[in-house]
């Protein structure tokens, strides 16, 4: 399934978890959660299966507060564990591989003067999103939560002085490139702008793999500011290349998914789709 197939398939999951979120104290059925999307209970299935490669009932089993707290609770234990083992290993066999590096603080003073960005839009498993990239790596990765104007306006005053170039063809390359399901993940280079503290916390991030998810503290730890879990939350608010700087992965202590500048359904969706995925890459690797 294409990118575009995947991306009208989750316009149908995030309605479901919608539903889900507002309706979760009343313990919705399959046949309610179908219904409140107008859909069979059988098209509901064919849709999950086809955009995340699970049925519904296991997609819910990966968006409950229960399942969230043990996802804390494994990192925490890893943190006990070694401090230098960090958050990477094994788990991250089959993650896209994610490089970064930050711009000098002369680059990020001139507001990208002298750099050449090219963007576009690219279809991806949650939705639209605009991206910008440079010769040295990716730099934007919005989704579009409004409207397609506003987001580039965005990269247009986050980069004020850089020489900005439309290439729609190379975003859609890039964008399957980025969300492939495959075994073979490829190998992603992020060019960051942002403060110190921002790029530390960006990067602590970028070396979790997709089966983690962690509180703001356990971030703040992961950077050696025990004390920062209020700037981590401004560091992850700042973020504007969503999914490859995974902030979804950072919910509350209590197991609560918190905010997230592209929606609370897309983050859920995203924890969901990347546990999936985990899922059955194992699957085939055993087989």
């Amino acid at each position: 399934m294409d990118n575009l197939e995947s991306h009208r398939h989750y316009q149908i999951v995030e309605k479901a978890i919608l539903f889900i979120n507002n309706n979760f104290d009343k313990q919705p059925t399959l046949l309610d959660i179908a219904a409140s999307v107008h859909m069979s209970e059988h098209h509901l299935q064919r849709v999950f299966s086809q955009w995340a490669g699970i049925s519904p009932k296991r997609f819910l089993q990966f968006i409950t507060k229960q399942a969230a707290l043990d996802a804390l609770q494994s990192t925490k234990n890893l943190l006990e564990a070694s401090h230098t083992i960090g958050l990477s290993g094994s788990g991250r066999l089959h993650d896209l591989l994610v490089t970064c590096e930050g711009m000098t603080p002369g680059e990020f003073k001139s507001g990208g003067e002298g750099v050449l960005i090219q963007y576009g839009i690219c279809s991806t498993p949650f939705g639209e999103a605009v991206l910008g990239w440079t010769l040295r790596g990716i730099c934007y990765l919005q989704f579009i939560h409004n409207t397609q104007q506003t987001v580039i306006d965005e990269l247009y005053r986050q980069w004020p002085n850089a020489n900005l170039t439309l290439n729609m063809e190379e975003a859609a390359k890039k964008g399957s490139d980025i969300f492939s399901p495959s075994l073979e993940r490829g190998k992603i280079h992020l060019l960051l702008k942002g403060t110190n503290f921002q790029i530390k916390v960006w990067e602590a991030l970028i070396n979790t793999h997709s089966s983690q998810q962690l509180s703001y503290s356990q971030v703040s730890q992961l950077i050696d500011s025990p004390k920062a879990s209020r700037a981590v939350g401004s560091a992850l608010a700042n973020n504007t290349i969503g999914y490859l700087i995974p902030c979804h992965r950072v919910i509350k202590n209590n197991g609560e998914m918190g905010n997230y500048r592209w929606g609370i359904e897309r983050k859920t969706a995203m924890l969901a789709w990347e546990q999936a995925l985990l899922e059955q890459n194992n699957k085939q690797i055993k087989t």
